[in-house]
C-alpha cells in the first residue's frame, strides 16, 4: 500500500498481487481515527507493507508536515502490525494534478507515484 499523508486528505493507492504496478485505490479524510481506517483497508485487501511519502522541501529536507507524518506512522504501525516504511516524496500531488487536474482521486494518484517509486527501485 502506498499512502500521501495530507493535512486535510489522505490518498491510499495499492499494488497489484504481483507487486508490480501501483494503482489509486481511495482518498480519505484526514482526522482521529485515521490509523484504524487505514488499518482495516490493509486488512481488507491482504496488504504486507505500507510505503508512506516522506515529506520534503526544496532543499530535500523534512517539511513541517513531517512531525504529523512520524506521528501517523507510529500509530499506523502499532494499530496494523505493518511495517510502514519512508520513501522520499516531492511534489507527487503536483504531478497527479498534471495528469488529472485537481480532482477527488488526486492524492489517490499521488499515493500511487510514491508507490510506484518505491517499487522501481526495490524490484
Amino acid at each position: 500500500m502506498g499512502v500521501d499523508y495530507g493535512g486535510k486528505r489522505v490518498g491510499i493507492a495499492l499494488s497489484d498481487e504481483t507487486g508490480r504496478f501501483a494503482y489509486p485505490y481511495e482518498v480519505m479524510k484526514n482526522g482521529k481515527t485515521l490509523a484504524q481506517r487505514v488499518s482495516k483497508v490493509c486488512e481488507k485487501e491482504r496488504v504486507g507493507r505500507v510505503i508512506l511519502g516522506r515529506s520534503l522541501d526544496y532543499k530535500m529536507k523534512p517539511n513541517v508536515v513531517m512531525s504529523r507524518i512520524e506521528n501517523f506512522k507510529n500509530e499506523l504501525e502499532f494499530v496494523s502490525g505493518l511495517e510502514v516504511i519512508y520513501e522520499d516524496e516531492f511534489l507527487t500531488t503536483a504531478e497527479a494534478e498534471r495528469v488529472l487536474g485537481r480532482d477527488g482521486k488526486t492524492d489517490a494518484v499521488a499515493a500511487a507515484i510514491i508507490l510506484k517509486s518505491y517499487i522501481d527501485k526495490h524490484s
